[in-house]
């Protein structure tokens, strides 16, 4: 139930419903789930957001323990990644404006082997991606600024990460641009991984 509003004050957007467990959805990627927050409620003052509750996720049958929380704040048409590991799991969202998230399954063992699915996450959807080790992702931020976060399984270990090619003809990523914001890092991988 919404508390009062003090008088003189507008009236905001009306309530978003709320959302008593995690809602969790399976993708065309094994391993790979689209998350809604269990949490999202609005009114005039603005908008509150559970992002993450350990016992729900647990609940869900996600029992990861995470340990390390990271973000990365860019511009429009920077694309960051692809980047992954062996061993680490990643919970990712969207905390300010919109990006375009492709990942892609790095596991020479599994029948899906470099298939790859998108996403867009926003502040608005609240949307979750949860990936699993040996699979690299990478964004495209679609607004003027996008405020990317992740929660790690693992320390970060550079030496332990590998970089696929965001442009690989091999793997026909459909981006939302030509000619995307990269890294050096990023730039200069051609044809596969690093």
């Amino acid at each position: 139930m919404l508390a009062p509003r003090p008088a003189g004050t507008p009236r905001g957007p009306a309530p978003l419903s709320r959302v008593p467990d995690l809602e969790v959805r399976t993708t065309s990627l094994d391993g790979v789930l689209l998350i809604k927050p269990p949490t999202l409620f609005e009114d005039f003052r603005g908008e509150y957001v559970e992002t993450y509750n350990r016992a729900l996720y647990e609940a869900a049958g996600i029992d990861v323990p995470f340990v390390q929380d990271d973000i990365s704040v860019s511009t429009r048409g920077v694309l960051r990644g692809l980047h992954g590991d062996d061993v680490t799991w990643k919970l990712i969202s969207c905390l300010k404006g919109r990006f375009y998230l492709v990942v892609v399954n790095w596991d020479e063992r599994s029948p899906q082997y470099r298939r790859w699915e998108a996403f867009t996450l926003s502040d608005r959807n609240r949307l979750q991606v949860l990936v699993p080790p040996r699979f690299g992702n990478g964004h495209l931020v679609l607004s003027d600024e996008a405020i990317f976060h992740y929660k790690q399984s693992t320390y970060y270990d550079r030496a332990r990460q590998f970089t696929i090619a965001w442009d690989d003809p091999a793997l026909g990523i459909w981006w939302p641009t030509r000619d995307p914001i990269v890294s050096q890092r990023d730039a200069g991988v051609r044809g596969g991984a690093s």
